[in-house]
């Protein structure tokens, strides 16, 4: 037989694509609900109401037997008196509140000097200078007691988050099984929206400060548990062997060995603890906790533009702060002194400290307005930042108003009614599909269990809303924050102070967002979208710069030398290989956008977030947790997406 007799030259039979097969029949069903005279059925339209699965109902029956039968209603209320009990305490010290230990207010003086101590001693002057001075303005812009209500509850929270973090993260990493059971529980949790932990709070403790404190504790945990498994699993070998050959205890080689090894990544967590306990405790004013955050939502559903901004611009000054002492903490290494050293050698800023606190105590006694500042004889900028406003306002108004017709008309009201009119069974086949195509059957099946479940929940249409707004702010958020960080990461000195920026705006609590954007635009879709673009687009400058600049040198002397252009070694080498890390920018700006989408509902939406707040007004514990998990789901499923998108980027070497 010869050569030729042995080639098969029978055309190969085409293979069947799932993928393809799926969204052909998605779009069978799209068209057919576009052509046919009486469309679809309606089963395939909307999942059947008899379908609907009463998870609502399920989870408030679990809940009225937590609390009835088997009494966890007196074991959170015994919780929640302990914790009200050192609520009160730091309270009373902080801003005079009339409890234990009644040792009345501290002046604001000691406690400004006693923040630039602590940032001389963690960061240096400027450091210092930014602690003490954050504190003098909230003094005498006449904010103290609003900013103490919050710091009194971040004192007490932070520290049992911190401690609960801990623990759970040396279970984690302790044992397999832990690490089992809180990995999904974690993933869900850092994925709830802020509202979705208040309502069972609500619901076994009440509400006001010790509701505020709970809630606090419990959505900063996450980031705790996750910091302290990974810097302990990041431990080397080596380093515990020789622990080992020391002699070392199992208990010793964890408290002396592990944990001090791994105290950079423990430490980190701590400052996302504190961050998101600032960030929740602003939140927290929709469930009676007092301070800052109850004042700036009275003010921002007032529309005082001028007022709102003072109070932002502590609620921004105080997130810096403690994120950049936090930060400062993390990195201090411990400081070894010469021997025979003095006491105050030693410990200089200690004794600088000491001697300024009982300065500041005795000049307080004479000049009373170094303890506390009178709202009346406090400074404020809000009629010249009213004035600022309404110059503004005139100035942009044509554009604004333009913009916000344009909007609404042509692009959110159009978009809304072609996600709502999309048949569900249509929407589920193409999130399968899409799966499929990135990760295989298994991946289809995550798909499509995530977001079937939110049909099986009856909340479909409110929740397409919320697709729609997140997925146009995303696309809006993308146009700038691309562009933004490509630009950055062509200098190493713009890409340093891009970074700086990013830093300081990720450390913002989401409420400061809103400012603007009401200002702007009033209270109306565009808002919300503004504020949630501004927020989307920090991660994606962010990890945009990350990425290219990770470019390995190689690759990119390699092309110099092969002779491309600049606009080819930026489409050709450098996009393509840092297209893993920027897809990590997109989840986050997605799961951003979810989180501000659903925290903007109270200035006018109809999607999942107004229903979470009306859930959150009546404690409807089954109605939160089900819109509550329906966000979540979302936000899984395109973080499950992203993430098998870029693993095959990885494996292929980029795009």
């Amino acid at each position: 037989m010869s050569m030729v007799d042995r080639i098969d030259l029978t055309p190969p039979s085409p293979r069947l694509n799932a993928p393809i097969l799926m969204l052909g029949l998605a779009a069978l069903l799209i068209l057919g609900r576009a052509w046919l005279p009486e469309g679809l059925p309606a089963g395939l339209m909307r999942l059947p109401e008899a379908l609907v699965v009463p998870f609502a109902d399920w989870i408030n029956a679990a809940f009225a037997f937590l609390r009835d039968d088997l009494g966890l209603m007196e074991v959170t209320r015994a919780f929640a008196a302990m914790l009200e009990w050192l609520l009160d305490v730091t309270a009373n010290i902080l801003y005079g509140k009339n409890r234990w230990p009644r040792l009345g207010p501290l002046p604001w003086s000691v406690v400004a000097i006693s923040m630039a101590a602590l940032g001389w001693w963690l960061g240096g002057w400027r450091l210092a200078v930014l602690a003490g001075g954050t504190f003098v303005w909230i003094a005498v812009m006449g904010q103290w007691q609003w900013a103490m209500e919050t710091l009194s509850v971040i004192v007490v929270a932070a520290p049992f988050s911190v401690f609960a973090g801990l623990i759970l993260g040396i279970a984690a990493w302790r044992w397999k099984g832990v690490q089992r059971i809180l990995n999904p529980i974690l993933n869900v949790a850092q994925s709830l929206p802020h509202f979705a932990y208040m309502i069972p709070v609500v619901v076994f403790i009440g509400v006001g400060p010790k509701a505020g404190a709970i809630v606090t504790i419990i959505f900063s945990v996450p980031p705790m548990i996750r910091m302290t498994e990974l810097g302990l699993r990041k431990v080397p070998e080596e380093v515990v062997e020789a622990g080992r050959m020391g002699g070392a205890t199992p208990w010793q080689l964890l408290t002396r060995v592990r944990l001090p090894t791994a105290r950079g990544d423990i430490l980190i967590g701590v400052n996302q603890v504190i961050m998101q306990c600032l960030a929740m405790v602003v939140l927290a004013s929709f469930i009676g906790m007092p301070g800052l955050g109850q004042k700036l939502l009275q003010l921002l559903q007032a529309l005082k533009i001028g007022l709102s901004v003072e109070i932002g611009i502590t609620i921004v000054l105080i997130a810096v702060v403690l994120d950049r002492l936090s930060r400062a903490w993390a990195k201090r290494q411990p400081l070894h002194h010469a021997l025979g050293l003095s006491w105050a050698r030693r410990h200089p800023v200690l004794l600088i400290w000491a001697v300024a606190v009982v300065l500041a105590f005795a000049l307080s006694q004479l000049f009373p307005l170094l303890a506390q500042v009178p709202r009346r004889e406090a400074l404020s900028i809000a009629a010249p930042v009213d004035m600022l406003v309404d110059w503004l306002i005139r100035l942009v108004d044509p554009v604004t108003t333009w913009l916000r017709w344009f909007l609404i008309t042509w692009v959110l009201i159009p978009l809304r009614d072609a996600i709502l009119w999309l048949p569900f069974s249509a929407v589920l086949i193409a999130v399968a599909a899409a799966g499929w195509a990135v990760g295989g059957w298994r991946s289809a099946l995550v798909m499509l269990g995530f977001i079937g479940a939110i049909a099986l929940s009856g909340w479909w249409d409110r929740a397409m809303i919320t697709v729609y707004m997140v997925g146009f702010s995303v696309f809006l958020a993308a146009l700038i924050g691309f562009p933004l960080g490509i630009w950055a990461a062509g200098s190493e000195t713009r890409a340093n102070r891009m970074l700086l920026i990013c830093d300081s705006l990720q450390t913002f609590p989401s409420f400061i967002y809103l400012i603007p954007v009401v200002m702007l635009f009033g209270v109306n879709d565009v808002a919300v979208v503004m504020a949630v673009v501004t927020f989307a687009a920090v991660p994606l400058v962010r990890y945009t710069i990350e990425g290219l600049r990770g470019v390995a040198p190689e690759l990119i002397e390699a092309a110099h030398m092969s002779g491309t252009t600049r606009r080819q070694m930026l489409w050709h080498v450098q996009l393509p290989m840092a297209a893993p890390v920027m897809l990590v920018g997109v989840n986050q700006s997605v799961m951003f956008s979810l989180f501000m989408v659903i925290i903007a509902a109270f200035i006018g939406t109809q999607d999942l977030g107004q229903e979470l707040q009306r859930a959150l007004s009546v404690s409807d514990v089954g109605k939160g947790l089900v819109l509550g998990l329906a966000v979540a789901f979302m936000g899984l499923a395109v973080d499950h997406l992203l993430r098998q998108m870029s693993e095959r980027m990885r494996q292929g070497g980029g795009a």
